[in-house]
């Protein structure tokens, strides 16, 4: 946020930080990294990595000498240039491939965008790929707006209790230590009416590179008490708030754009909790004389939808008097039937029918998608009732499969590394297949030591973070223990880090207990399980199964060999995706969409063992890591429980630990890195970000433009 005191300490010589700090680029750039931790090394750490935080913290003292010191001056001025090429290049990939595609930019909604700790206004994989998205769309020059919440209390911070419990706390963000600045200081831009009511919206803007993010803000003085709260927290549990949530950025954040000047020429809508902005977009087609079903054609045909749920009770639902009562004014003001409107979201059109939030993306959507193969089959099975008359097959749902954003992921050592092997531009040729066969000339033993380096900065991180709770509470021996505190950096390590959910089958691994004490407990070839994730507040299965797993990880007889590291955030999952040994996944079959976790440690040297369900249906080819049992599908639960446990021992006993402890006399495990080398080759083109914008570009942003030009003639 705006703070006038903090420019005005900074020595003019140094006076672009504070620009620098509170535009998100920083957080993809090693070297921008490196000129803030320049600064105070100390605050850097205990500030979490926050650049706003540390300049408002620093003292004057330091700044100076900062900016009279040689070494300094000569970093800050080169991440100058680099940040203020990369912000005004006219060059970029879109630039060069796609430069008359769009009039506007693409307006991208999401409930929650995950971009840096210091904003915490996520919960987890939806928010990470929102980040992601951003991030390379900023790299490749994509015009893209994004719209989402801003939440001052964010998403719960994880405590858990001696008895393993999952406490959840809610802290109020602090502005002043964000990188974010207020529309109009906090002033409303915007309102609309909500039953009866009028709500007014404040905006905040994030800078993610070149991409702008807009977050709506009701915590405002013009807003009752009741309606400041609206906008407090995410994913809340309460049916009737949720639907006022939606409703606010859908309907909210299509007005707020406008209030901006911002004209999409495309609308992207991450999952089914943003579609109230097809509604709002009909109304303002309607207002200007369009009758309504020309409305709908013109909004479908420059809608791009993203569903990322492959199971029903994931959608969003509501009971249709519920929605009436906030959609009774949009009905009069389009001079339609009432029914005509909830009917875009009830999957049958029936009256009484509940009204789904993907239904209404689905049927207001020309150009809908899934994010894996396996999910796009699961979805055009769940969703054939709105095509009665196609086949399965010719269902107009395709699947463009999940990336993540190497530079944002990647470890420093390794891209350090790969400037040396393979050259300071491979960034621009990260999803070039061919070029990653050069990954061969890296020697074995250089790839050995940076793993080996990573694990030892999270085997670090653990052991800080138990000290912390050790000395800020009452904390027993036991709660030290299962922080991790006793993890060994040289024993082959394990990583079960995801949210908590009973599909995902945590407690997986320990449907033999006495068989995995014995393979963790070996003394010549131990294994150690990092555990790390939350559990949604009102999902008390869940809950326990949470519970469940830490007992375990505080269990005497495991030597402090498991590990649960509470409070799992977009920080921690930078170290456990870079420091681990094996990535473990187990959802159950065809309920994964796809999982970005997986590609993020891949790419890091970490190998992925998973039953084939999600993104790795497609990325296993028999080399690049293990795959669990096998096919996508499986009849019976207890029976996939039982095969599959069994086969993860296997795994473990007769491949993954032999293939780990077979060293040579300078104790590289030259079969093991060779498996690592063959992930990179293979998962790093195939599962980026780059690869996934360029296929959304292709097959869904071209389309929407020229369906949108034929439109206009």
């Amino acid at each position: 946020m705006i703070d006038d005191t903090l420019n005005a300490k900074l020595p003019k010589r140094i006076g672009k930080l504070y620009e620098l700090a509170n535009n998100l680029w920083w957080s993809w750039s090693p070297q921008a990294r490196d000129l803030f931790r320049m600064l105070d090394y100390t605050l850097w750490k205990i500030d979490d990595h926050n650049p706003v935080k540390l300049l408002r913290e620093i003292g004057p003292d330091k700044l100076r000498a900062a900016a009279n010191d040689p070494d300094f001056l000569k970093m800050y001025d080169s991440v100058m240039l680099s940040f203020d090429s990369y912000m005004s290049d006219k060059n970029t990939w879109y630039d060069m491939n796609c430069p008359n595609m769009l009039e506007g930019p693409i307006g991208y909604f999401s409930m929650e965008f995950a971009i840096h700790k210091s904003l915490p206004i996520y919960a987890g994989g939806l928010g990470i790929l929102a980040g992601d998205i951003c991030k390379e769309a900023s790299d490749m020059g994509l015009p893209m707006v994004g719209v989402g919440f801003m939440y001052p209390q964010g998403y719960f911070h994880q405590r858990i209790s001696c008895e393993g419990k999952q406490e959840e706390i809610f802290r109020r963000l602090d502005f002043y230590e964000a990188p974010i600045i207020p529309i109009e200081r906090r002033r409303p831009i915007t309102k609309l009416e909500l039953s009866g009511k009028m709500l007014h919206l404040a905006v905040w803007e994030v800078k993610i590179g070149r991409v702008l993010i807009y977050l709506l803000d009701t915590d405002i003085d013009e807003n009752t008490e009741e309606d400041r709260q609206l906008s407090a927290r995410l994913y809340v549990a309460d049916r009737e708030q949720r639907l006022k949530q939606e409703i606010v950025l859908g309907i909210g954040g299509v007005r707020a754009l406008r209030e901006l000047g911002v004209q999409p020429s495309l609308w992207h809508a991450n999952e089914g909790h943003t579609a109230f902005m097809m509604i709002e977009r009909i109304r303002n087609e309607v207002e200007n004389g369009t009758t309504f079903d020309r409305a709908l054609s013109r909004v479908r045909q420059t809608t791009i939808f993203t569903t990322h749920t492959p199971v029903p009770a994931g959608h969003d639902i509501y009971p249709v008097a519920l929605v009436s009562q906030y959609l009774d004014s949009y009905s009069k003001s389009l001079k339609v039937d009432p029914h005509n409107i909830l009917k875009l979201g009830q999957e049958n059109g029936n009256c009484n029918d509940d009204f789904n939030m993907t239904v209404l993306a689905l049927k207001t959507s020309q150009h809908p998608n899934a994010v894996s193969r396996l999910h796009g089959k699961v979805t055009r099975k769940m969703w054939q009732n709105l095509w009665p008359n196609l086949s399965r097959e010719d269902i107009p749902i395709i699947h463009i499969t999940n990336g993540v954003h190497v530079p944002h992921w990647l470890a420093p050592e390794l891209g350090q590394l790969f400037d040396e092997f393979l050259g300071p531009s491979w960034p621009e040729r990260q999803d070039d297949t061919d070029f990653w066969q050069r990954i061969h000339e890296i020697p074995n033993d250089r790839i050995w030591r940076i793993r080996r380096l990573l694990k030892l900065k999270l085997s670090h991180l653990l052991l800080e973070r138990a000290q912390d709770r050790w000395a800020a509470e009452c904390t027993t021996a036991q709660q030290v223990l299962s922080l991790g505190s006793l993890l060994d950096d040289e024993a082959l390590t394990l990583g079960f880090v995801r949210r908590f959910s009973e599909y995902k089958r945590p407690a997986l691994i320990f449907h033999d207990v006495e068989r995995i004490k014995k393979i963790v407990k070996d003394r010549f070839r131990p294994v150690q399980i990092i555990f790390a994730g939350k559990s949604h507040p009102a999902d008390s299965p869940s809950k326990n199964l949470l519970q469940h797993v830490y007992n375990l990880a505080a269990d005497r007889e495991f030597r402090g060999r498991i590990a649960f590291v509470e409070d799992y955030d977009i920080f921690l999952a930078r170290y456990l995706v870079q420091g681990v040994d094996v990535w473990l996944n187990v959802p159950r079959r065809l309920q994964e969409a796809s999982g970005t976790s997986g590609m993020k440690a891949s790419l890091n040297g970490v190998l992925h063992m998973s039953v084939r369900d999600g993104w790795w249906y497609e990325g296993y080819n028999g080399a690049n890591g293990w795959s669990i049992g096998y096919g996508p599908e499986h009849p019976n639960p207890e029976e996939e429980d039982i095969s599959d446990a069994e086969a993860i021992y296997q795994l473990l006993e007769e491949e993954i630990i032999p293939l780990y402890y077979d060293r040579d006399r300078n104790g590289v495990p030259h079969g093991w890195v060779r498996m690592i080398k063959e992930a990179m080759i293979s998962l790093i083109p195939a599962f980026s970000a780059r690869r996934m914008m360029k296929q959304y570009i292709e097959e869904m942003y071209k389309p929407a433009s020229q369906s949108l030009v034929v439109s206009k003639r």
